[in-house]
């Protein structure tokens, strides 16, 4: 078995978000994961959502982490990854979800709209987009630290940068999505909660 990569910030936010996971996928289906990085989430959202299977989802040079978590865990509802890169192509079938953390803002805006994008396209009716990161509302930071950290991201690469909230949403509109919910997390993160009109 391979080591396990860990996430520290993963560890701390799992927890709120599966609180409001609960409450968004109450059926049974099929969710995609896009950037499943370490594997955590993966497998602590299929731990305590039995009626969902969870499909990891991320770029081959990650699997491996994937995959040691997922082999550790050893439950039947958490699948292998599946290569997925955003610039395509897609998976050739259709989803009840697709949760994806903590990528629109490591990403350029471009493949951000390319995320929105396909996650669109390969959602069922009424099947829902769920989005956790930072945002930005009306061109402004939430807070101070949100600010230092978009510095932080945009000195690493100069593309990418905490997204504006509306932004997104008129991303996510012109792909068939309507916005649920918005909802608070800590650590100045949002939750959104888009569905496939």
């Amino acid at each position: 078995m391979s080591e396990k990569p860990f996430s520290e910030s993963c560890e701390r936010n799992k927890g709120p978000i599966l609180d409001i996971l609960r409450e968004v996928f109450t059926r049974p289906a099929l969710i995609l994961e896009i950037g499943s990085g370490t594997g955590q989430h993966a497998v602590h959202f299929a731990a305590a959502l039995p009626h969902l299977v969870w499909q990891t989802g991320d770029l081959a040079a990650n699997h491996a982490g994937i995959m040691a978590w997922i082999e550790e865990a050893a439950l039947p509802n958490v699948l292998a990854p599946i290569v997925l890169d955003v610039n395509g192509p897609w998976p050739e079938r259709t989803y009840g979800g697709v949760f994806t953390a903590n990528t629109l803002h490591i990403v350029s805006w471009e493949l951000a709209q390319k995320l929105v994008d396909g996650a669109g396209s390969l959602l069922e009716k009424d099947g829902l987009l769920v989005i956790y990161g930072p945002f930005n509302y009306r061109g402004s930071f939430t807070s101070d630290s949100n600010a230092r950290f978009d510095a932080w991201l945009k000195a690493r690469d100069p593309r990418a940068g905490i997204r504006d909230f509306e932004a997104v949403s008129k991303c996510a509109e012109i792909n068939g999505l309507r916005l649920e919910a918005d909802h608070a997390m800590p650590a100045n993160n949002r939750l959104l909660v888009f569905v496939k009109n």
